[in-house]
């Protein structure tokens, strides 16, 4: 019985690396898949890992049609088992109205991978679809840590080293750490970290936390 799958989890979890992984499995089983990505950190038709991993991907734009895109293929002779759907937090409703369709008309197993939660806190629509959609909800067990040691459960955007809570939703930017400086042209720098709650409640970033302890800002 083919099912959607929903494997969610905040950043730094593992859920490209999963994804990859998933497609290696079930293609050395001789199945045929398509992997699909959006917005990844690496540029357009790519998924990568922070580990290292990296391959190509079909990029999903806010006109793909999976339910064409699969139908297309078989028009043409080409088989299609499964389907690999990473950063699916920034599918449309409609979009994973189209995987689950896939799932329902045509027996083909979907595995989408995404946080569900954005820096503000609220759920992005595709996450929040497939919440309500998905035959099952996998919680990555691998946990990503806050700066101070406890679970991270959300996800944070600073902008030149300030967190923030307003702005539009989606918007790529590196993982915390991982750039320094301004950004390109001199544009701010966006950037993402991992807090577990009561920091993010009180926007307290491993910057801030580090300018706190040596004194030179005051924790209010």
């Amino acid at each position: 019985m083919a099912e959607l799958v929903f494997f969610s989890g905040t950043m730094d979890c593992g859920k490209s690396t999963l994804a990859l992984q998933m497609d290696h499995n079930h293609a050395a089983r001789g199945r045929s898949g398509r992997v699909f990505s959006r917005d990844d950190r690496a540029g357009v038709d790519r998924i990568s890992s922070r580990l290292g991993l990296e391959a190509r991907a079909d990029e999903v734009r806010d006109d793909t049609d999976f339910w064409r895109v699969v139908t297309d293929e078989r028009a043409r002779g080409r088989a299609v088992d499964y389907l690999v759907c990473d950063e699916a937090q920034f599918y449309s409703p409609a979009q994973v109205e189209q995987l689950a369709r896939l799932v329902d008309e045509m027996g083909i197993d979907v595995f989408a991978f995404g946080i569900t939660a954005d820096f503000r806190t609220r759920l992005f629509p595709g996450a929040a679809r497939l919440i309500e959609l998905a035959d099952r909800v996998e919680v990555l067990q691998v946990r990503s840590l806050c700066w101070c040691g406890a679970r991270a459960t959300h996800n944070a955007r600073t902008v030149d080293g300030r967190m923030v809570v307003e702005g539009e939703q989606v918007v790529v930017g590196d993982t915390a750490g991982e750039a320094a400086g301004p950004g390109a042209g001199g544009a701010p720098r966006v950037a993402y970290e991992v807090l577990c709650r009561r920091h993010h409640m009180r926007r307290m970033t491993a910057d801030t936390a580090r300018a706190t302890t040596s004194g030179d800002a005051v924790l209010l």
